[in-house]
C-alpha cells in the first residue's frame, strides 16, 4: 500500500503472488449465506481483462448468482497512467458508482472532464455515455458497483454526480454519540435511486447492536481498520482490504476493534417492489 493511501485511509488491492516457502493460512470462505474474500486472495492470478478497456485488469469481487446474491456486479479495478476506456459499460440499461481509493482517474461525460482523485465518487446513471482514463504518472485503482437499473413510471432516472468523500459530513446513527456513522452519497428519501453506496464509519470500539436481518444485498469492501463482523451463523474477523459478500437476509452485526476507525464501503438495493414470478 502506498504512502498516500496509508494517511488517505483506502485499501488498493494486494496484487502479486505469495512466496513458495508462505504457509497456506487464507480466511477465504463461501457459504450458503455469504462470502469473505480477504485481500491476500486478490492476487494477480485472479484479475480479468475487460472488453475495450486498455492497460487496465479486474479483480472481479461478486457477480449475480441465482440462490445467492442477484442484483449487482463488483470490480476492483486497477488501470495504469493512460489507460482507461472509451466503451466502459457495455449494458445501456446499466448504472455505475465508481469510487477511487488510488491515483487519479478522469472520466468524461457529456463534453465535460471530471477529474478525480482519492475518495472522488461518480454516479452514472443507465445510458450515460462516459469514458474513463487514468491521469499521473501512478496506477488508479477504484471501485466499480454495477447494477441493472430498475425504472418505474412517473419517477425520473437520476442525474449524474460527482463528489469527494472528504467533501461530505458523516451522518451519526441515532443515540450512538457518532461512534457509528454514515457518509451518504444520495439522500435516502431520493425514490429515483434503487441502489445506495455509502461509506460506514464505526470508531474502535463501536459496535452494530443487533443483528441486521434484511431483503437488501450487501458487497462491503473493508477501507481501513478492522472489526469482527457477524455473518449468519459466524463471527469473522476482518481487516483493511477485505471483501465480504452478503446475499438478502444474511444475519449481520459488528464490533469495530483496533487502534483505528473501521470503515467500508457499502452496496445495498433498496426502494423499490421485489419482483414477483408469475404462472
Amino acid at each position: 500500500m502506498s504512502a498516500r493511501n496509508t494517511t488517505s485511509f483506502y485499501h488498493p488491492p494486494a496484487g502479486g503472488l505469495p512466496g513458495q516457502t508462505e504457509l497456506h493460512t487464507g480466511r477465504a470462505v463461501f457459504t450458503e449465506a455469504y462470502a469473505l474474500i480477504p485481500k491476500g486472495v486478490m492476487r494477480d492470478i485472479v484479475t480479468s481483462y475487460l472488453p475495450f478497456w486498455e492497460k487496465a485488469r479486474a479483480w472481479v469481487l461478486a457477480r449475480p448468482m441465482t440462490g445467492f446474491s442477484e442484483t449487482f456486479s463488483q470490480y476492483l479495478m486497477e488501470v495504469q497512467p493512460g489507460g482507461g476506456s472509451d466503451r466502459p459499460e457495455p449494458d445501456s440499461g446499466v448504472e455505475g458508482v465508481i469510487l477511487v481509493v488510488d491515483g487519479a482517474v478522469t472520466i468524461m461525460l457529456g463534453g465535460d472532464d471530471h477529474e478525480l482523485a482519492v475518495g472522488g465518487y461518480a454516479f452514472l446513471p443507465p445510458g450515460a455515455k462516459w469514458s474513463l482514463r487514468a491521469t499521473g504518472t501512478e496506477p488508479a485503482r477504484f471501485h466499480w458497483i454495477r447494477k441493472a437499473y430498475e425504472s418505474v413510471d412517473g419517477l425520473g432516472v437520476p442525474e449524474a454526480f460527482f463528489r469527494n468523500e472528504r467533501e461530505l459530513t458523516p451522518i451519526a446513527m441515532p443515540d450512538t454519540e457518532g461512534r457509528w456513522a454514515t457518509t451518504r452519497f444520495v439522500e435516502p428519501e431520493d425514490l429515483r435511486h434503487d441502489m445506495h453506496v455509502n461509506i460506514v464509519t464505526l470508531e474502535p470500539g463501536g459496535v452494530i447492536p443487533f443483528e441486521e436481518t434484511h431483503v437488501m444485498e450487501h458487497g462491503l469492501f473493508v477501507l481501513q481498520g478492522k472489526a469482527v463482523y457477524r455473518l449468519n451463523r459466524d463471527w469473522v474477523e476482518v481487516e483493511a482490504g477485505d471483501f465480504m459478500w452478503l446475499r438478502a437476509f444474511c444475519p449481520q452485526a459488528c464490533y469495530a476493534g483496533g487502534p483505528e476507525k473501521f470503515r467500508y464501503l457499502l452496496y445495498k438495493d433498496v426502494n423499490r417492489h421485489p419482483k414477483l414470478g408469475r404462472l
